[in-house]
């Protein structure tokens, strides 16, 4: 175990003592969020993110130990266990390379080799690797056997030189050396399977790169081409050095010719029909594992930015879910997310109801107060952005009253539309529909309404359909995991999809906790939630301090203070002379944030007995109680009339919103139909190695606008102004 708590510490750059305490928490059932927020002191601070990778590396490394075991086991018993084999088992870093130690000992199928073998022939393949001074040919007349199948000499020497050619594949050292040398001189080409036909792989018609140059994003691209039909893949490895690499090792010098002959034959063999095409795969996929990992990792923070995208309250909202032939889906939501009315009207062709749609819209804008448009951004989103902003300016003409809208995405909104869950919560409202409300509520609360469906559906990252499916679950659902327990949930008003990613509640508690509060009544204080079935302390432990009640019997509990350190809180209060209840009086309030401010950190702390870092956070919980840590994020653009892509210029300076953020760039939402293009070299006036280090999703950013394709409707920008 010590030998794990060394690499991760290494390998994480942290101290041995933060894994050593983090792997202890971890294996007594602690969540990472609990962790992260709660127990500061025991981990030094780490944060969620670092946590998530510790806990990610301790998995694989324990996997790893287990799988060493398993094989020295098999080996054993196969009496072949020798002490090098155990000592390239240790030092052995990955899966990969126990499985290509333990490859010469597996059960195989018939193959040449051991149909060779079966006819009495593995002691001619000694002979040879031997290279002994004999007549080659006079040895393998002696293997002879018509019985067994061997008829000529010829028969014997090939049977021989098949043993040895799955010998020299099942060599570990081999492996290992020629995978080096790939990944250092290996090349990456790509032809088309049609030079005619055009696809959207066309800069892949015949394209090459190194291999320990290409980035993710095209390893990821590139296969899907290949998945398409559309591409093939080779990758170019130095033959020549590789042969000449085994030559040298298994023969000798000193050896006759008929000798030197029959083992470059069988090594020319090996290569060509058993390492060649396995190594090539293993290229591939080590290659494709690694591209998937770092499109998972920006899959996962851009999803982390959009859950945690500042919400917009005190509106009442009509969601907008565009389309053309079926009509464009509206909801009217009130400022708490409540549904008030839904319909659909024809603006946009082939209908082209301008003017019914305009009726209708002002009239639910009269009848509701309706102050926001929240515009989904699929299919007929930029006609009915224009038509909007049309309402708008006649709403303003006629009635004197101000509306904006904001394009929000709808990704997923259409998997959430045919969700069990949908159905649950709307029984009696048409699918269609279903769409235009959860529009509207993304603008209102984008985590809420978010978490309801799989994230995977949120749509932000780059082939995420692509990657292992089971490790972008895990790692997303892990990302929501924090977004939730950064943000806290409202125990009184949250939705079992809400409860179900707070630490320690899974789906089970989350609808028991819903059910409770249906027949009890709205919950008073965090302790009662011990009273809700498959609830117990553990859970609570876990759980407590993410859950928020406000106007509840505790003040503290609109906080993120845990109930493990209310006494401590309550102290410290009294300590300068206030109580809990002082903090939800405005004035009290400001006189607790200036005394607050002005204590000794260290001195307090060990005054009460308490770690710094605890301490800290109790004092910005008691600054800001209740507070969102969203409200700090950019608000949504809001807009009120449209810009056309006609109107773009080169040289225009434009404010936009960042809609995704990949490998090569970040696409910004600039108020046309298409998002445009930062590339990576136009980030910033200095080297950006990953694009997420300068721009996060939801970020509002001044751009310049630096090309742009009128016929293909592109465009070029950059953030070097």
């Amino acid at each position: 175990m010590q030998k794990i708590i060394n690499q991760i510490a290494e390998e994480l750059q942290i101290k041995n003592s933060q894994v050593q305490a983090t792997v202890q928490l971890i294996d007594e059932g602690n969540t990472i969020p609990f962790i992260a927020r709660y127990r500061k002191e025991v981990t030094g601070g780490l944060s969620d993110e670092t946590l998530r990778n510790l806990g990610e590396r301790l998995s694989y490394l324990r996997n790893l130990e287990n799988r060493k075991e398993e094989v020295k086991k098999i080996i054993e018993e196969q009496g072949k266990l020798t002490e090098e084999i155990v000592k390239n088992l240790e030092i052995a870093k990955t899966l990969a390379e126990v499985e290509d130690i333990y490859r010469p000992f597996k059960q195989k199928k018939r193959t040449r080799a051991t149909i060779a073998k079966e006819k009495g022939l593995e002691e001619l393949a000694k002979k040879i690797m031997e290279q002994k001074q004999e007549n080659l040919m006079d040895i393998a007349k002696q293997y002879i056997n018509e019985e067994k199948g061997v008829n000529s000499i010829e028969e014997a020497l090939q049977g021989a030189k098949d043993i040895i050619a799955e010998e020299i594949s099942d060599n570990p050292q081999y492996r290992k050396q020629i995978k080096k040398m790939c990944y250092r001189e290996g090349i990456i080409e790509t032809k088309a399977q049609n030079a005619e036909e055009k696809t959207n792989y066309e800069m892949y018609y015949t394209f090459s790169e190194a291999l320990n140059k290409i980035p993710s994003h095209r390893i990821l691209a590139i296969n899907r081409g290949e998945k398409e039909k559309a591409l093939k893949v080779n990758i170019q490895k130095p033959e020549e050095k590789i042969l000449y690499y085994i030559q040298k090792d298994m023969i000798k010098q000193q050896a006759k010719e008929e000798y030197k002959v029959i083992l470059e034959e069988t090594i020319l063999d090996s290569w060509k029909r058993l390492i060649e095409p396995s190594i090539e795969r293993e290229i591939r996929s080590d290659l494709t594992e690694k591209a998937e990992e770092q499109a998972i990792k920006v899959f996962g923070k851009n999803a982390k930015q959009l859950l945690l995208a500042a919400p917009l309250r005190g509106f009442t909202v009509i969601g907008f879910d565009p389309a053309y032939r079926t009509g464009c889906k509206i909801a009217v939501i009130d400022e708490t997310g409540k549904l008030l009315d839904t319909t659909t009207i024809y603006p946009t062709e082939p209908q082209n109801d301008v003017e019914g749609a305009k009726k209708t819209l002002i009239q639910l804008i009269a009848k509701y107060n309706v102050n926001m448009f929240a515009i989904g951004n699929g299919t007929a989103s930029r006609e009915s952005e224009v038509f909007v902003a049309q309402v708008i300016q006649e709403v303003k003409e006629k009635y004197g009253k101000d509306l904006h809208y904001a394009i929000v995405s709808e990704a997923g909104a259409s998997v959430y539309s045919a969700s069990k869950l949908a159905t649950e919560e709307y029984p009696d409202i048409n699918v269609s529909l279903r769409g235009a409300i959860s529009i509207a509520r993304r603008l209102q609360d984008p985590l809420a309404e978010l978490v309801k469906i799989e994230p995977k559906a949120i749509g932000v990252g780059q082939y995420q359909h692509d990657v292992d499916q089971k490790k972008l679950d895990e790692s997303l659902t892990g990302v929501v995991e924090d977004a939730v327990n950064k943000v806290g949930v409202d125990v009184n008003i949250a939705t079992p999809s809400l409860l179900s990613y707070v630490a320690g509640i899974n789906k089970t508690i989350a609808n028991n906790i819903v059910k409770y509060r249906e027949e009890k009544g709205k919950i008073q204080e965090r302790k009662e939630l011990l009273h809700v079935p498959k609830l117990g302390k553990v859970a609570y432990e876990q759980c407590a301090g993410f859950i928020r009640i406000f106007d509840g019997k505790n003040p503290l509990e609109m906080t993120a203070v845990h109930p493990e350190s209310y006494e401590i809180t309550e102290k410290l209060l009294q300590n300068i002379g206030y109580s809990k209840q002082d903090i939800l009086d405005k004035e009290k309030l400001q006189e607790i944030r200036k005394t607050l401010q002005k204590i000794n950190i260290p001195q307090k702390a060990k005054e009460l007995n308490i770690g710094e870092m605890t301490l800290r956070d109790i004092i910005e919980e008691l600054e800001k109680p209740g507070r969102d840590p969203r409200e700090e994020m950019p608000k949504p653009i809001l807009r009120a009339d449209v810009f056309k892509f006609e109107d773009l210029q080169v040289g225009q300076i434009l404010t936009g919103t960042v809609r995704n953020v990949i490998d090569f760039g970040a696409f910004v939402d600039i108020g046309v139909k298409h998002d445009g293009l930062v590339h990576i070299s136009e980030l910033s006036n200095s080297f950006v190695k990953n694009p997420s280090d300068v721009v996060s999703v939801g970020d509002i950013v001044k751009v310049k606008v630096i090309d742009v394709n009128y016929d293909r409707q592109k465009v070029k920008l950059s953030m070097k102004i």
